[in-house]
């Protein structure tokens, strides 16, 4: 066991002193002094110390015995046990009638501190291992899918329930971009910390994905992604003092459902942030046709679907019609709405749409000609 090293050695030398008018020594698993009050001694084989390590006993050294012993000084030597495994020993410096008042209450405080180490390692280790799994995750990487199942048995994670990514993406400012990684991990720990159940992974300098999970069912199912939703970003607002976006996915079961959720979480981001900036939360379920027809971005489909808004580029106005048709789509095709928002007057608004049919070669009257002009558009970002 190697949880005992010179940083909490020299912690624990520095702590005990506060409170014991004694030289404290600590030694390592091999009786070799790690740290002391008494900096000379630091690198030395510790006589006592190997006696106790060897009898798993408290030693103690009169001057007798000292004398006996090379560079031997009389003290108190005690075993450091963690786990019930001996890691280390602790040696007082003095008379043994002296200083054997103090030995329990120096091993117990060593002891405490080792622990915590030992603690703090295991979490680091458990969320080490964690993230590992969640980035293995969204990866589908068919070839680790038996590995992925043993890891998520031994996570506790039942793959049929419903599988559900978010994909949180800090905003920070210019001047604070360096630090946006520390950030995320930061605020990853705080989550951690308010959800010992969370499966995150840093997936971006500023990006993080959180994995969620429930039993599938029919009742209720259209609300509860959303209910996850909300519940997630006030839990963030609570711990993250930047600007940030929270983007969820589409629930899912299965290993290959968990993939198809970070997708889609990261489509629906790219996509919602272009419709909103302004917008904090995104969600799968409020952008599914334009996350779906997002699939359709390359190929010769691909080409000839973006073909009716390329043609809007050859005219002069055409920033001005890109903006008038975004936001005849986003206020559902209803001009009064969409005339407002503008600020211009109905009649305006019908000849810009007049323009762009006449540009496109579309009828914005067939509703099939208006779902192609708005699949181009939508793959065709302004």
């Amino acid at each position: 066991m190697h949880i005992l090293d010179t940083r909490l050695a020299q912690e624990i030398v520095i702590r005990t002193m506060r409170i014991i008018p004694f030289n404290v020594n600590v030694m390592d698993a091999n009786g070799v002094i790690l740290a002391s009050g008494n900096a000379d001694r630091v690198g030395e084989l510790h006589a006592g110390a190997l006696l106790a390590l060897a009898k798993k006993l408290t030693v103690e050294i009169d001057a007798a015995a000292a004398r006996k012993l090379h560079g031997a000084q009389p003290g108190t030597n005690l075993p450091l046990c963690v786990d019930g495994q001996v890691c280390g020993a602790v040696g007082l410096s003095g008379a043994p009638h002296e200083v054997r008042q103090f030995g329990e209450l120096v091993r117990l405080t060593a002891e405490m501190i080792l622990e915590q180490a030992a603690l703090a390692s295991q979490l680091q280790d458990n969320s080490r291992y964690r993230e590992a799994f969640v980035l293995n995750l969204i990866r589908n990487d068919s070839a680790q899918r038996p590995e992925l199942e043993g890891w998520a048995r031994r996570l506790g994670l039942d793959l049929e329930r419903m599988q559900l990514v978010f994909l949180l993406e800090l905003q920070p400012e210019p001047a604070a971009a360096a630090s946006a990684l520390h950030d995320i991990q930061r605020l990853q720990t705080r989550l951690f910390a308010r959800r010992d159940d969370a499966l995150t992974a840093t997936v971006g300098p500023s990006e993080m994905v959180l994995l969620d999970s429930w039993e599938p069912a029919r009742k209720g199912f259209e609300s509860t992604p959303q209910r996850r939703l909300e519940a997630l970003a006030q839990l963030v607002r609570e711990e993250c003092e930047l600007p940030f976006t929270l983007s969820m996915g589409i629930a899912l079961p299965g290993l290959e459902g968990a993939a198809i959720s970070y997708q889609s979480a990261r489509s629906a981001s790219r996509l919602g942030r272009l419709r909103a900036p302004r917008q904090q939360l995104f969600s799968y379920y409020d952008l599914a046709l334009p996350v779906l027809l997002s699939g359709l971005d390359s190929g010769w489909q691909a080409h000839q679907l973006r073909m009716p808004i390329g043609r809007l580029a050859n005219d002069k106005s055409r920033a001005m019609l890109r903006v008038t048709l975004d936001t005849w789509f986003g206020r559902d095709e209803n001009s009064a709405a969409t005339a407002a928002s503008l600020g211009i007057h109905r009649n305006t608004l019908d000849y810009r749409l007049r323009r762009i049919g006449e540009l496109t070669g579309l009828d914005l009257a067939r509703s099939e000609d208006k779902l192609l002009l708005y699949v181009s558009a939508l793959l065709s970002p302004a």
